[in-house]
């Protein structure tokens, strides 16, 4: 009996068994951005984390795992993400031309509180190389101990330089390099930018060897750019969408987690 166990039991809980894909919603963004719609008081929280309980699995922060916790309890309930990092990189009310990332919890925390998943930021491209240097120590060592502790490892690899350097934000080379870092590393799982293509997505998909899951970003201006999005995204080799406010903030959230599953699943959703 060892920890390898535990990771498989986790990941079978994130993927669907029969299309062997999986649909996250990331519910996070309150720590990093605060209040928006869709998450603007606890009780609007609650109300949207049920609304979504056909999800694969949900990520939410660590201190609002407790608040939430309602929506993970039962046998068909998604599973749990815990949001790991705060980053400072990308929120508009008093921002900063470069950011910084910590860890908010242990993973013995996640652990302790029943957590399927972490998922810490992974930024290269640092001005600085010192800085770089801490950055691959912070997840590598976090990447141990999720080793030692059979808990499933989501890596979201970045640009440290998307403040300064927009397009690098999408660039498929710079994805390329920050998603291969950190599937070896010892990410189990590897979420990234949409590359800007379907031939981009394909050849990310292919040089990553760990499970690729795609981000949605900013809430596309319609609905149906955000399911265009998705549907190149698994077509090209995708195992799954980390989608946010493109759900959250739907008028019909329980319809549009409907629309996605099938796009992820397809006859399986």
């Amino acid at each position: 009996m060892d920890s390898r166990t535990g990771k498989k039991i986790r990941l079978g809980r994130i993927f669907n068994e029969k299309s062997g894909n999986s649909l996250v919603v990331a519910y996070s963004h309150g720590v990093i951005m605060g209040p928006l719609s869709g998450m603007r008081s606890l009780g609007e929280m609650k109300e949207v984390t049920l609304a979504m309980a056909d999800v694969d699995a949900l990520m939410v922060a660590p201190g609002m795992v407790t608040s939430l916790e309602e929506a993970f309890i039962g046998k068909r309930r998604p599973a749990l993400f815990v949001h790991f990092d705060y980053q400072s990189y990308v929120r508009k009310v008093l921002p900063y031309p470069v950011g910084a990332t910590v860890e908010l919890a242990s993973v013995e925390n996640a652990l302790a509180a029943g957590a399927d998943a972490v998922m810490s930021y992974l930024y290269i491209g640092h001005k600085d190389p010192e800085i770089e240097k801490l950055e691959i120590q912070r997840n590598a060592r976090i990447a141990r101990e999720c080793e030692r502790l059979g808990m499933v490892y989501v890596i979201e690899a970045l640009s440290a330089r998307e403040n300064t350097n927009p397009e690098d934000r999408k660039d498929p080379k710079v994805l390329s390099l920050s998603c291969r870092v950190a599937a070896e590393l010892g990410a189990d799982l590897v979420k990234s930018q949409y590359p800007g293509s379907l031939e981009a997505v394909s050849e990310l998909a292919e040089t990553c060897p760990v499970p690729l899951l795609l981000a949605g970003g900013a809430k596309c201006e319609t609905p149906q750019m955000a399911y265009e999005l998705a549907e190149e995204s698994m077509k090209a080799g995708a195992r799954g969408l980390v989608f946010g406010r493109n759900i959250f903030e739907a008028e019909d959230i329980a319809a549009e987690v409907a629309r996605y599953r099938q796009i992820v699943h397809g006859a399986d959703a």
